[in-house]
């Protein structure tokens, strides 16, 4: 048997075992020999072994996610004792309406007893079989039947009136021995169960104590149902040819305050599809959209869909409270709850290290947010907090005039000017803080980081800096200031997490201009409440965020403070921030001052210090290049250049370096390239490196200076 030969057998044995010619084994591949069939698969290929298929296995929780977190397993506790006392005192309070009617209907429940021990004592339930043999003119089983009973009906006479003699004796000895209230109770008892026993079927005697809810139990065919509805073909196509829409993976189960399921898709549709359509998704599981959540799970294939649905609107659900809305002080190393998942379990936030945009359309919540996080800095007397509100309208008062070290609310030139000498100051404040830590033993210091720790050393003056600006985009589109404003921040988004500056940064327009990709690139923590546009989302979730199906275009209005958080390690996740009113911000910033004023730290706008920052004409870059530059030297390189703007103002070069002087530029629309130049005049053979063009700043001079004489 040669080898082909060996191939055609082997494929008929292999369909022969697997039923017919359906099996993936003896699929064949086209060749020139009709005649030829060629094995695909190998005879293992769609069999695992049981070891594999138990290491790919997902393991399931022992203990529920409920039981492990001590917040949902109290707040169960809770519901359990609310429940059973909300059960309790709605019966307590109808219990003498139970109590009326169960006396009017004893009369017709003593009537039923009665009538119940009379059949019982003259056996009525023998007679039809009685009557049987009657009707079969069977003689001895008839005579067999009455023998029976007539026995029974003596021993139950017998039976009766010993107990009507005992049950007589025992109420005469409870009517002359017993007290009182034994006695009523007693009555009571009885006519109660008389009347128990005399209620009619169509009319119960006590009503629900709850209302049944408005929610059903999440089903397989309910989502099923709502998959078909969406209009997908593939999905629609697997269910008209009698297969599920959704290949469960795991049973429908309850998660939190709603219902989890999970499973696979049709092959060639993705979760995306399903999260684009989650209006009708909601309208085909016959709920309200903010129940409604689906969610990808890239982790395991973009096939894969997990629908979680709420007992109730995400907007509307009661949020639990916020620990630090009473109580409680803040270490900013360490995370803090400042948010809810749609589960209502608490989301954490570590504020140190990062540098955060917030994003959104108007009236969404974003001032709101920015506030929240400012707050929660407040409460770590050891943050010293710069507050610029540029909408102008006192949102961020509540913090800034209690505890901010700057603050300011408007978009005036002097406000500009404000905002633009403090973040000068802390931009030198950041280089002052690198080399401290540089000259630091590595032994407290050994990520080259501020930390908790060093923070506490007030010799070190390594304490968190927190800046929040509203409206940011006001200062990135400042036609004098705006190029530099996007200089310094993108500097402190790169560079201010690890030495203890935080920039909070809120826009209701995140684009290219008003938040430059400098800044959105780098930031560690995003915020993105409803936007209108694949553009804006993925400005503040990141590129491509839009085809994961990361998407805040899917909020409704309704959804205000109900964002994608991307952050803290974890994926992007739908969170609901903690409403925080004026009236409360206030209350927790007074807080927040007070323990301020116990260590300390209170100082500059908020302690009522009239200093203000340097506005001086500090430096203009352009200018300062000009003046190192002359017209004589159209092209140099970056080295030559930032050494001699190190001399012409040290306390502001001394630290550049070539790459730093081509970042400076960039927001100014200087690009740098390949230049020829010389190291000396002793170098005769010159070489290509990276450098600027005099022609090229002078332009861009010229550009800002007409621009300024326009505005």
């Amino acid at each position: 048997m040669n080898h082909e030969e060996e191939n055609e057998l082997f494929a008929r044995l292999e369909a022969e075992l697997k039923g017919g010619p359906t099996g993936r084994a003896d699929r064949p591949i086209e060749s020139a020999d009709p005649t030829r069939t060629v094995i695909v698969d190998g005879p293992e290929s769609d069999r695992s072994g049981l070891w594999e298929r138990i290491r790919r296995a997902r393991r399931r929780a022992i203990i529920p996610a409920w039981a492990r977190s001590r917040t949902e397993l109290l707040a169960a506790a809770r519901w359990l004792a609310g429940y059973s006392g909300h059960v309790t005192g709605y019966h307590a309070v109808r219990s003498p309406v139970y109590a009326v009617r169960l006396a009017l209907r004893s009369p017709a429940g003593l009537a039923k007893f009665v009538g119940s021990v009379g059949r019982w004592l003259s056996d009525a339930e023998g007679g039809p079989v009685r009557a049987a043999a009657v009707r079969a003119e069977n003689a001895h089983e008839y005579l067999r039947l009455s023998q029976q009973r007539d026995a029974r009906v003596r021993a139950r006479a017998l039976l009766f009136v010993v107990g009507s003699v005992a049950g007589i004796g025992s109420a005469m000895a409870l009517w002359v021995l017993a007290p009182t209230w034994l006695t009523v109770a007693a009555g009571a008892a009885i006519t109660f169960a008389l009347g128990w026993h005399g209620a009619p079927a169509d009319a119960p005697l006590i009503h629900r104590a709850v209302e049944r809810p408005r929610a059903d139990k999440l089903t397989s065919d309910m989502v099923l149902r709502a998959l078909g509805s969406l209009g997908i073909s593939a999905i629609n196509q697997a269910q008209a040819k009698g297969r599920d829409g959704l290949a469960f993976v795991a049973p429908i189960t309850r998660d939190g305050p709603g219902w989890r399921a999970e499973g696979d898709l049709p092959f060639g549709v993705t979760a995306v599809d399903v999260i684009d359509r989650r209006e009708r998704l909601a309208s085909g599981l016959r709920r309200p959209l903010g129940c409604v959540w689906p969610e990808g799970v890239p982790e395991e294939h973009t096939g894969r869909l997990v629908l979680w649905v709420g007992d109730q609107d995400m907007s509307k659900a009661k949020q639990p409270a916020w620990p630090l809305a009473k109580t409680g002080q803040v270490n900013l190393f360490k995370p803090v709850a400042w948010a809810t998942d749609q589960r209502g379990r608490w989301v954490d936030l570590t504020l140190m290290y990062i540098a955060g945009i917030i994003g959104a359309i108007p009236r969404m919540g974003k001032t709101f947010l920015l506030r929240l996080l400012l707050l929660i800095a407040a409460l770590d007397p050891r943050a010293e907090l710069h507050t610029f509100d540029l909408k102008g309208t006192g949102d961020l008062d509540p913090v800034g005039d209690r505890v901010s070290y700057r603050h300011r609310a408007g978009d005036d030139e002097d406000d500009i000017a404000y905002i633009l000498a403090d973040l000068r100051e802390v931009r030198a404040e950041m280089r002052r803080r690198t080399k401290v830590i540089r000259n630091l033993p590595r032994d407290l210091c050994p990520e080259s980081k501020v930390t908790s720790e060093l923070a506490d050393k007030k010799e070190l003056g390594l304490h968190p800096i927190v800046i929040g600006v509203d409206e940011c985009q006001v200062l990135f589109e400042h036609p004098k200031h705006g190029a530099e404003f996007e200089e310094i921040c993108t500097d402190l988004v790169k560079r201010g997490p690890a030495t203890g500056i935080v920039l909070l940064l809120a826009t209701q327009r995140p684009d290219a201009k008003s938040l430059p990709t400098g800044i959105s690139a780098n930031a560690s923590a995003r915020f993105c409440l409803k936007v209108m546009s694949q553009i804006e989302n993925d400005m503040i979730l990141g590129t491509s965020a839009y085809k994961r199906g990361v998407r805040a275009t899917m909020f409704a209005w309704a959804d205000k403070g109900i964002a994608y958080f991307l952050g803290e390690g974890a994926d992007a996740r739908i969170v609901r921030a903690v409403f925080i009113d004026a009236v409360m911000a206030d209350r927790v910033a007074l807080r927040a001052r007070a323990l301020r004023v116990l260590a300390g730290t209170l100082a500059g706008h908020a302690a009522g210090e009239a200093a203000e920052p340097e506005t001086g004409p500090g430096y203009d870059l352009l200018a300062d290049i000009l003046a190192v530059m002359p017209a004589a030297e159209p092209k140099l390189w970056n080295e030559t250049v930032v050494g001699r703007l190190a001399v012409l103002r040290p306390d502001v070069y001394a630290e550049w370096g070539p790459e730093q002087l081509t970042a400076a530029l960039k927001p100014f629309g200087v690009s740098t390239g390949q230049v020829w130049g010389k190291v000396d005049d002793r170098d005769r053979k010159g070489a290509n490196r990276r450098g600027i063009k005099r022609a090229d700043i002078t332009t861009v001079i010229a550009q800002r200076d007409g621009n300024r004489d326009a505005a």
